[in-house]
């Protein structure tokens, strides 16, 4: 039988007191974990960008959208790894219908 694959939307921030490389390290390990448990289709850098409120008294964050098709089990483990790495202040997976 067939694995279903569905469409999802992650959008994750950085916390912006991350240096150059530390952020492009964070982008490139969620960039390849996606890849290894589906496929990548679309990736937008939207740089650093004021929150709409504080969050752990930082004003604004590093904006990472992916864009990508998977197994409907990997978001959970996605999102697990999201929640224990440092440097990431919020993130959010949701299904796309496009």
């Amino acid at each position: 039988m067939a694995k279903t694959m569905e469409k999802y939307e992650l959008m994750y921030i950085i916390t912006p007191t991350l240096g150059e490389e530390e952020t492009a390290a964070l982008v490139e390990k969620f960039k390849v974990l996606v890849e290894q448990h589906g496929t990548l289709d679309e990736m937008d850098l939207m740089g650093k960008r004021k929150l709409a409120y504080e969050i752990n008294y930082l004003s604004e964050g590093y904006y990472v959208l992916l864009k990508f098709t998977s197994s409907p089990d990997f978001p959970a483990e996605l999102d697990r790894i999201l929640g224990i790495t440092d440097g990431i202040i919020r993130s959010l997976i949701t299904v796309r219908h496009d």
